[in-house]
């Protein structure tokens, strides 16, 4: 509860800033549809960088919560530099990507923390709960950035400050409230602590039950649009107002914290592959609808609707998919490379996804994504069925 409080605040930072981030840097930066999917690419993709590392440590020395708070600090230090940055790109996107390290080096062990207390049988429900109080923050974050921006129309700069101050909060709530799991900072003094290493990496990828989670959420996140892609055209076919553009994110973390434990609950009894590909159905049901060409109200709550309840289906039940496959002592390091690989695959399908819309516009570069999907999810359904018959054998 605690670990989703600390996510509540730092997502309500997070998304703070996320929310205006495709306007500011198509609008006030004025990045092309090419240099903003690169950008954005790399903007969730550079998590990738850290997240090995950041698990090697935190498995290593037991230390999570100290790993994690250094992740959480760093990325509250980068609001303040976005808000200094001014209208300089460089600096900004410098400022952006070392945001996302800092999320890149606090995501695994944090989820380890979660998956190491709790029971094998009830990690469906228990990441549920986490992502519930996660969108809590995702919810009031854009809600923010609205009312900043209806009292004082384009006032990034206010933004980025309010931001770094919510931050504050949520590193505070993890740094005197939360304690490290059994098994945290007193197994680094245990002799018998099996160590870490890039070595132990290969090893996790020899599981076979581990290895069919890893290829099947790579090639759905290959084949995943970014959401700034998608609320940057909604915006555009719907005609909303820019200063309107943050609500985009509250209709979307709405419809995923109502959903969020419901969901986990669902996939704990019906089975976690089951949910997890039925979300990525949604998934398919919302890039269908993007290709309407004019989109009315009906067609923008449906979007937001089919995009919030594949993350309920999805975010969370991975993880807990991938903790069931792994050894607990190697965990974070496994949700690490899991988290890692689904990043660099998602930079491949942003940047991927940016030039087919700079060559040949949105409506192709989405039913040449919705083709992929489709072939993706076969494949996917394929290893996660293999990887379920390991487990009963």
């Amino acid at each position: 509860m605690l670990l989703g409080l600390t996510s509540l605040f730092t997502d309500i930072s997070s998304e703070m800033v996320n929310a205006v981030l495709p306007l500011y840097l198509t609008l006030q930066l004025g990045f092309s549809p090419l240099q903003f999917g690169l950008v954005d690419g790399f903007y969730h993709g550079i998590t990738a960088l850290a997240r090995i590392q950041g698990g090697l440590v935190a498995d290593r020395h037991g230390r999570y919560k100290e790993v994690a708070g250094a992740g959480y600090a760093l990325s509250a230090a980068c609001k303040v530099g976005l808000w200094s940055a001014g209208s300089g790109w460089a600096p900004t996107v410098g400022f952006l990507f070392l945001d996302r390290f800092g999320k890149g080096i606090r995501t695994p062990p944090r989820d380890a923390l979660i998956s190491l207390s709790t029971p094998t049988a009830s990690l469906g429900e228990a990441f549920g709960v986490h992502r519930a109080l996660d969108t809590v923050g995702a919810l009031l974050g854009p809600i923010l950035a609205f009312g900043l921006l209806a009292l004082i129309p384009g006032a990034y700069d206010a933004i980025f400050v309010t931001s770094f101050f919510v931050a504050l909060i949520g590193l505070g709530v993890l740094l005197f409230f939360v304690s490290n799991a059994v098994g945290g900072s007193s197994f680094s003094r245990d002799p018998v602590r099996p160590m870490v290493s890039l070595g132990s990496i290969v090893s996790l990828i020899r599981l076979p039950r581990f290895k069919a989670v890893l290829v099947a959420a790579v090639v759905l996140s290959i084949a995943t649009v970014s959401d700034s892609f998608v609320y940057l055209i909604l915006q555009r076919t719907a005609q909303i107002p820019p200063s309107f553009f943050p609500l985009l994110y509250v209709g979307t973390s709405l419809v995923y914290l109502l959903l969020a434990v419901p969901a986990g609950k669902l996939a704990d009894r019906l089975g976690r592959s089951t949910l997890f590909l039925g979300g990525h159905g949604l998934l398919l049901g919302l890039y269908v609808v993007m290709l309407w060409p004019h989109l009315g109200s009906i067609g923008l709550i449906l979007s937001l609707l089919l995009l919030g309840a594949y993350y309920a289906a999805t975010d969370g039940v991975i993880m807990a998919i991938a903790s069931a496959a792994l050894p607990a002592s190697h965990r974070t390091t496994g949700l690490a490379l899991l988290t890692t690989l689904a990043a660099l695959s998602r930079l491949v399908g942003s940047s991927l996804f940016g030039a087919l819309w700079a060559w040949y516009g949105p409506w192709w570069s989405f039913t040449a994504f919705l083709v992929g999907l489709l072939a993706a999810a076969t494949f996917a359904s394929a290893m996660l069925a293999r990887a379920k018959r390991m487990e009963t054998t």
